[in-house]
């Protein structure tokens, strides 16, 4: 299922969406001139490696310098490849929008950065001896995707599957996303085989942006928040 847009309107331009993925974009740009091995060394030093904070003693050993805070905010605006850094833009342009809507520009930031974190967090909970760094904007979208939910669950999404469009119920795509990521995570706990993806920061972004939306918003700007006493969208004067 892929997401092709949706049909909540857009008030104010959203600059700090756009802000994100300029800079998203322009990191990818500089992993692209390294070499594959200095692009290795890249993600381990400046992506999430759990065990790197877990266990000092491997740390050292492995060789990582002592260890800093910054890999956690750093790590959400690198990509594996080109299909990781499009997926991510892709689903933050048609549903962060809405959300920078509400909160503001500014206020957007501190809500996209703390959703990052809550979901490194969760990885790291799951994954505490992983070698394997985590990167990715996917955990800090996926914050939006909640957030989405809270505020536009009868939004409607145009979603791609095989050939045909369909147009659902945000809440139905919604928790149909939330649902894949949580089976996912408790099937790869279930093997002992870490997959290339981070289920569970899916998860911890999803649940953060779901809960500190109602601390970012701004009643004042949520012109299309869904009205759960009229049952419709209002806008607000």
């Amino acid at each position: 299922m892929i997401p092709l847009y949706d049909n909540v309107p857009r008030v104010h331009p959203p600059y700090a969406v756009l802000g994100i993925i300029v800079l998203n974009v322009l990191a990818f740009g500089y992993e692209l001139q390294l070499s594959p091995l200095a692009q290795s060394f890249f993600f381990h030093l400046f992506g999430v490696v759990p065990a790197r904070f877990n266990d000092p003693g491997w740390a050292a050993m492995a060789g990582y310098p002592d260890a800093t805070l910054w890999p956690f905010l750093t790590y959400m605006f690198l990509h594996a490849d080109w299909l990781h850094l499009i997926l991510n833009m892709w689903m933050l342009w048609i549903f962060a929008d809405n959300i920078e809507d509400v909160t503001g520009h500014w206020r957007f930031l501190g809500f996209y950065l703390c959703c990052g974190l809550a979901a490194v967090g969760l990885h790291v909970v799951f994954n505490p001896a992983s070698h394997l760094p985590i990167i990715g904007a996917s955990g800090a979208v996926a914050g939006t995707l909640g957030a989405y939910m809270v505020l536009y669950p009868h939004g409607r999404v145009a979603t791609l599957v095989l050939i045909f469009i369909f147009h659902f119920r945000a809440i139905l795509f919604l928790s149909v996303w939330f649902a894949v990521q949580i089976l996912s995570g408790l099937e790869e706990a279930g093997t002992g085989n870490v997959a290339g993806v981070a289920w569970w920061a899916h998860v911890g972004g999803f649940v953060a942006g779901a809960l500190l939306i109602r601390v970012f918003r701004r009643k004042d700007r949520c012109y299309y928040c869904y009205n759960s006493e009229r049952k419709h969208y209002d806008l607000l004067n």
